[in-house]
């Protein structure tokens, strides 16, 4: 059952204090399960198509936040260009971890420490809802996409595979 109440998240709180209409989902799934974001979609009784994972990239040096759907990998070369570079790889979890502000498997586009450049796969732009990280392991958040794209100054780009 969905829940209005802030779990004292950065990211809860910030929707709270913009007024944004959205909707707390909590979860139980390991959180180095195999297919990860299908289980969280499963527990959720969503279409995975609508579930997002929030990745830290470095692309040419400076890192950028891409989201993409669970139902696909990021194309780091479509991410790069997207970003205006040339070349991206994964962040190490250290550097995500302390520019985000958040422990990897519960980082969210929303409220990060550092505000980076974000980049949102352009599936979102056919979805009503979509659902991020809340900033914590086992919690969601259900929102409209034209939030999470304003909130986060985000660009949308083919970036999944």
């Amino acid at each position: 059952m969905a829940k209005k109440a802030a779990a004292g998240t950065p990211a809860t709180a910030l929707l709270t204090a913009q007024k944004v209409e959205h909707t707390l989902h909590p979860y139980e799934v390991a959180p180095d399960a195999p297919n990860y974001g299908a289980l969280v979609a499963q527990a959720l009784g969503i279409a995975p198509e609508q579930v997002f994972k929030t990745l830290i990239v470095g692309v040419d040096g400076s890192l950028v936040v891409a989201v993409v759907p669970v139902t696909g990998d990021l194309d780091l070369k479509a991410l790069a260009q997207a970003a205006g570079g040339k070349r991206a790889a994964l962040a190490d979890r250290a550097a995500a971890e302390r520019s985000s502000g958040y422990v990897r498997g519960g980082i969210s586009p929303l409220g990060q420490r550092k505000r980076l450049p974000t980049v949102i796969d352009d599936s979102v732009t056919v979805l009503t809802r979509m659902y991020v990280s809340a900033g914590r392991r086992g919690l969601q958040v259900g929102l409209a996409p034209g939030d999470l794209i304003r909130l986060t100054e985000a660009v949308t780009a083919p970036i999944r595979t």
